[in-house]
């Protein structure tokens, strides 16, 4: 099952790469060792499960687990899955009716732009800012890397300092999730059409490094694209080459002299005065109802 989904992934990869629609490249999935996977999934079958207790045939175990809401729908597959805080958890993926009502139109849409500075910027002007957890939370990582550092490796202290210093890595990765669950949600009440750029985030990193990964800026598109297909929106996504910072908003003009410095600027063409941020949302806008 493992290998079949990552090969599907692998040519739907080239597919896209050839259409331009990303430059990320994944290569031909390999074996692994079953000693590096931490999780273990069953399809309908090799289990048995009553109430709030599973049954593995394989092993002749059974483990009991909190379950948080009722299961609906049928069972597809089951997986458990033991993450690096050594936490065991267990996933159902199941088969439903999408009783999902959609939000109500609002007959709006909007271009964002992504930034350092600004995480997102709209074509109207507003600017949302990343509440960067991982920065936040830099001087107590920095302490636990250090405590880790001090321990012989393999004792039981290190152990436990490994445990601390993976819980509060797992606690930052949920807090930027949720905000950007929530911050999507707003997004989907608000516009029925949102325009956004596929960017290089890869050449991003080399050069910003921690700060474009503390955005998580991919992962907020992927959260942005379901809750959009969820809730009857439309999620646009323009090319990486389209022309959108240098040229003029007003008249089309390209500023090529426009540097990365450059946060305002005039149109040498026509005289209009543009924040740099908000020209480009609205050339992504425009671009996007166009396609």
């Amino acid at each position: 099952m493992r290998y079949g989904k990552s090969r599907d992934a692998f040519f739907d990869n080239i597919k896209a790469r050839k259409a331009g629609e990303t430059t990320r490249k994944v290569g031909f999935p390999k074996i692994k060792p079953r000693q590096k996977y931490n999780s273990m999934t069953f399809t309908q079958a090799g289990y048995e499960l009553e109430g709030n207790r599973i049954k593995i045939n394989s092993i002749e175990t059974g483990f009991s687990f909190h379950k948080h809401r009722e299961i609906s729908g049928v069972i597809k597959t089951i997986t458990l899955k033991r993450d690096r805080c050594g936490d065991y958890w267990i996933c159902f993926s199941c088969e439903t009716v999408d009783d999902a009502e959609p939000k109500s139109k609002t007959g709006q849409s909007a271009g964002f732009d992504y930034g350092n500075t600004t995480f997102l910027t709209s074509d109207a002007g507003d600017k949302i800012a990343s509440p960067q957890f991982f920065k936040q939370c830099l001087r107590t990582l920095r302490s636990l890397n250090k405590a880790l550092s001090r321990k012989v490796k393999g004792s039981n202290n290190w152990y436990r300092a490994c445990g601390a210093l993976t819980r509060h890595h797992r606690k930052v990765a949920r807090q930027r999730e949720d905000w950007q669950w929530k911050l999507a949600d707003e997004l989907c009440t608000a516009f029925d059409t949102l325009c956004f750029e596929t960017l290089n985030l890869d050449g991003m990193k080399r050069l910003w490094g921690r700060k474009v990964s503390d955005h998580a800026f991919y992962q907020f598109l992927q959260i942005l694209e379901q809750k959009c297909a969820k809730h009857g929106k439309t999620f646009v996504k323009i090319g990486q080459w389209t022309p959108t910072t240098k040229p003029c908003s007003d008249c089309g003009y390209p500023n090529k002299d426009l540097s990365l410095s450059d946060r305002q600027w005039t149109c040498p063409e026509c005289g209009s005065h543009h924040d740099r941020d908000i020209n480009a949302a609205i050339n992504i806008k425009r671009a996007g109802l166009a396609a």
